[in-house]
């Protein structure tokens, strides 16, 4: 898809290598933390409906389909398959388009925090790879969007 910057595939570099075992390695801790705050912000009251045990699984999936992005472990069509039945499940299930938003954009900010915390750019050198990294963070997360929005409205 041309509207997307970048590309769909990536080149693996030791910095990518790095995200995805940070995230495997994290992917519990960061869910948890993801399921409380989700759950207490005013704009999601949709979150409150579910046990804190399916939301911190639900974030879990997305944590993982963030690290099989970035390792090429999946297709476009995969992301797009995922992401659009994720929207078409958030409309049955009664959330607001604006409530997906923030649990996309909470999900995106934990995994750079994550990032900046764990020191895994913490060098000069690393610069060039960081700005690249977050393009590739970005680049997912836009897709994980428009697919969202795309199967919340019922498209396919």
């Amino acid at each position: 898809m041309q509207f997307f910057c970048g590309t769909s595939r990536f080149i693996s570099s030791a910095v990518s290598q790095k995200l995805v075992r940070l995230i495997e390695t994290n992917a519990e801790e960061m869910s948890r933390s993801y399921a409380r705050e989700i759950r207490t912000m005013i704009e999601t009251p949709s979150y409150r409906t579910f046990d804190e045990r399916e939301v911190h699984d639900r974030g879990h999936r997305v944590f993982s389909q963030f690290g099989r992005w970035i390792s090429n472990e999946i297709s476009e069509k995969e992301m797009e398959n995922y992401w659009t039945a994720l929207g078409k499940q958030r409309r049955i299930e009664g959330f607001s388009m604006s409530e997906i938003m923030i649990a996309i954009c909470l999900i995106r900010r934990d995994v750079w925090q994550k990032i900046r915390n764990e020191g895994l750019l913490d060098t000069a050198e690393d610069l060039y790879e960081a700005m690249e990294l977050y393009g590739r963070i970005v680049n997912f997360f836009e897709r994980a969007q428009y697919y969202t929005v795309r199967g919340f409205e019922g498209k396919t």
